[in-house]
């Protein structure tokens, strides 16, 4: 009946009934089988990234959303739960629910590769990205990343970062970049962040199929937030592994326990932009606007 959970949302009171089992027995086995599926699966279907396959992954967005040397893009989904006793605001989110967030960077078939979850609702996803273990990773330098290299066509710019695509509510830094503020701003940086918004959506879009999928999206979990993070933790692994299945799986060069290799952070970042991450900026822009990097089909969108 584990499955009848996630597929359904139910409560666990209607999983009890349904099976004629003790609501107790359900409150045991859904928790632990949620663990057990996400430990089993966890080091073949999310394996941590090393090098091969960021250069794999910036190969599909290059090729299917046309962004080179992308490594994926970030996002972070709220999960809403009831509010945990004695909890204050902590879960509170700008929604007016409480929450949980599952931070998830997902590469060009919409599988999720890195996922952080468990951050107080009440956090921004740029600060929950910063208090991540990814963002620690990101900071330090330790995430494996391809070195920069020119983009395709694009020698005369120099070496290019690989980087990350994320929203306005992120930072800018050198791998990871978020659009241009504003409205009223120039053509050029309008079709960059329409390139952007373009390979970005994949995120947005991984999390609406892993909600249809689980039907225990659509509801208020009302579980323990140690409780959600598993349920949340076996929907994302069983998300990727319905979509590779058995015959196509992923590499597994890297670690079989993401918490390994990325260590939880104990400090947030600043979100101020650095003069290099500024420059890595210009250097896209400047190359979705010349004749080597830009699509037919981005001036119509603008």
């Amino acid at each position: 009946f584990n499955f009848r959970f996630l597929a359904t949302g139910d409560s666990y009171h209607t999983i009890s009934k349904s099976f004629r089992v003790g609501k107790s027995t359900v409150v045991g086995i859904v928790p632990s089988v949620a663990t057990a599926i996400w430990e089993s699966l966890v080091g073949e279907y999310m394996p941590v990234p090393q090098e091969s396959d960021w250069r794999a992954i910036a190969e599909g967005f290059s090729s299917k959303w046309a962004f080179p040397h992308c490594l994926g893009a970030i996002d972070g989904k709220h999960i809403t739960i009831k509010a945990p006793a004695d909890s204050g605001s902590l879960y509170y989110n700008y929604k007016g629910q409480f929450s949980i967030v599952l931070l998830a960077v997902v590469d060009a078939n919409y599988l999720f590769r890195v996922v952080d979850i468990g951050a107080f609702g009440k956090s921004s996803d740029g600060g929950t990205l910063s208090a991540s273990a990814l963002g620690r990773a990101l900071r330090d330098g330790t995430l494996n990343l391809p070195d920069d290299e020119p983009l395709s066509n694009g020698e005369h710019l120099g070496k290019v970062p690989f980087v990350f695509v994320g929203d306005e509510a992120f930072p800018l830094r050198k791998h990871l970049l978020r659009p241009y503020p504003g409205r009223a701003i120039p053509a050029d940086q309008r079709i960059f962040n329409f390139r952007l918004s373009h390979a970005r959506r994949i995120v947005e879009n991984a999390f609406g199929i892993m909600a249809a999928q689980f039907c225990v999206y659509h509801r208020v979990m009302e579980l323990s937030p140690c409780n959600v993070e598993k349920i949340v933790q076996a929907t994302t692994i069983l998300h990727n592994f319905i979509r590779w299945g058995h015959q196509n799986s992923p590499s597994t060069t890297g670690s079989a326990d993401p918490g390994t290799a990325l260590n939880a952070a104990g400090r947030m970042g600043s979100n101020t932009a650095s003069w290099e991450a500024l420059a890595v900026r210009e250097k896209y822009r400047e190359y979705f606007n010349s004749p080597c990097g830009a699509v037919p089909w981005q001036y119509n969108q603008i």
